[in-house]
């Protein structure tokens, strides 16, 4: 556990880690090129240009209050280690799994890394104000960060609107990379398309072809567009659709919204919610005793299409043997995830989650695109970055695809597990499904990137 005396983070940082210290105990057991030359190389003036600074400053957005908040939590401890790693601090996690890197661990471009934090509340307009802020008065070359959909195509189309690249934090609406996605945004979490393909033949397996299924749907863009994917999939197997009832974000409780689903014949709920939102509409239909119901002559199921650990942990004896899908999950055994899983242990105390991991990943990808293009200009970088194919960072080989900026790589199914070890054993990966089965034309979304320079 690192001291939290340490000076080199500021104050929020250490509070992020103060509330690491109750479980530091169980630790174990979860077994550069100079600017001068990019200036003439390029000839381009730019907002926010480091220029002849010793540093370069990056500005992550999370939600540090609201619905949302806790996987902000571990977004900023994931961006904090980032910035360590660039900057040629601690054991380096992933700038040594990373294939093919340009990453030096001097910076980028030579250059220090510097950041600055803001709150987005979980909230579009609260997203965009602390962004804009970020960029006009921080100076910032690049802005990461979020947990809704809602804030990542409100940033999203910020950022293109005043040249500054969105390396997209957790956002699983189709739309970020459908019909709003925008040339200076780049998404490495996958989608709801991407979940209702990789579940879909484990439901048919498991829950057969004869299922009425009743939707809970969080009342924004992803909570749409899950709803719509995962409908897609379970009606093309056979199911019905019973219902499909929208709840607002942060409703906390969702008695009056499950009810209802007693009594409507239908024998699968699938809870189109993150973050705090489903642990609470999942412990109430488990208070509710959907679990042990028995309708239409078969045992009542419940699905959580978008899973993370950090939910689990919330929703504790309520998650197990519950289905659903994952970006990312700190028990695979690749090189990438098992090297990030030790820095962010040895930094916090704890295993990293899906959160954690997306965040990193995307910071250290943005850096190496500025490695690779010689420069810190905007539209040379996104070229950098458009069809860039890696390995050495989890979920295999991975592909930012041109077309529309969505990262392809495998996807994970898990289930909640029903005898975990410890505290963090809670998902069991059911199946790693190849990217190959997630894949889809990007036409059938829509939309356009828009032009490199703005």
């Amino acid at each position: 556990m690192t001291d939290n005396s340490n000076k080199k983070f500021h104050l929020s940082r250490r509070r992020l880690l103060t509330g690491a210290a109750a479980v530091s105990a169980g630790a174990a057991m979860f077994g550069g090129s100079p600017m001068g030359f990019v200036k003439g190389a390029w000839a381009k003036n730019f907002r926010n240009d480091p220029g002849n600074n010793s540093f370069v400053k990056f500005g992550f957005n999370v939600p540090q209050t609201g619905a949302y908040a806790d996987e902000g939590a571990d977004e900023l401890r994931a961006y904090y280690l980032a910035v360590k790693h660039l900057n040629g601090e601690g054991d380096g996690g992933m700038l040594t799994t990373m294939q093919p890197s340009s990453l030096k661990g001097n910076g980028v471009l030579g250059k220090k890394v510097e950041y600055v934090t803001g709150d987005t509340q979980t909230k579009s307009d609260a997203a965009r104000a602390s962004a804009k802020r970020m960029i006009e008065k921080e100076g910032v070359t690049m802005f990461s960060g979020g947990s809704s959909s809602g804030v990542a195509v409100a940033t999203q189309s910020l950022a293109q609107e005043m040249g500054v690249i969105f390396m997209c934090g957790l956002t699983h609406s189709n739309d970020t990379t459908g019909k709003d996605k925008r040339r200076y945004g780049f998404r490495h979490f996958f989608n709801a398309y991407m979940s209702g393909a990789a579940l879909g033949p484990v439901l048919k397996d498991e829950m057969g072809t004869d299922r009425r299924a009743y939707h809970l749907t969080a009342d924004y863009t992803w909570g749409w567009t899950q709803e719509e994917s995962i409908k897609n999939t379970t009606e093309a197997l056979g199911w019905e659709t019973v219902n499909a009832v929208r709840t607002p974000v942060g409703a906390g409780d969702f008695s009056q919204y499950i009810t209802p689903v007693l009594n409507s014949g239908a024998d699968v709920l699938i809870l189109n919610h993150y973050g705090k939102d489903m642990i609470n509409s999942l412990t109430q239909a488990i208070q509710f005793g959907l679990k042990d119901k028995q309708v239409n002559g078969k045992n009542f199921e419940i699905v959580v299409p978008l899973f993370s650990r950090l939910m689990a942990q919330g929703a504790g004896e309520n998650i197990k043997g519950i289905l659903g899908t994952t970006n990312w999950n700190w028990s695979l055994q690749d090189a990438g995830s098992q090297a990030f899983v030790k820095s962010f242990g040895q930094e916090y105390g704890f295993p990293p989650s899906q959160a954690a991991h997306t965040c990193y990943v995307q910071t250290l990808l943005y850096a190496n695109a500025c490695e690779m293009a010689g420069t810190f200009y905007p539209p040379e970088v996104i070229k950098a970055l458009e069809g860039f194919k890696f390995d050495g960072m989890g979920n295999g080989p991975t592909e930012y695809r041109a077309a529309d900026h969505q990262c392809f790589k495998d996807v994970l199914v898990v289930r909640g597990n029903e005898n975990p070890t410890t505290q963090f054993d809670l998902l069991n990966v059911v199946q790693q499904v190849p990217r190959a089965q997630v894949e889809y034309d990007p036409a059938i979304f829509g939309g356009e990137l828009g032009p490199y320079e703005v």
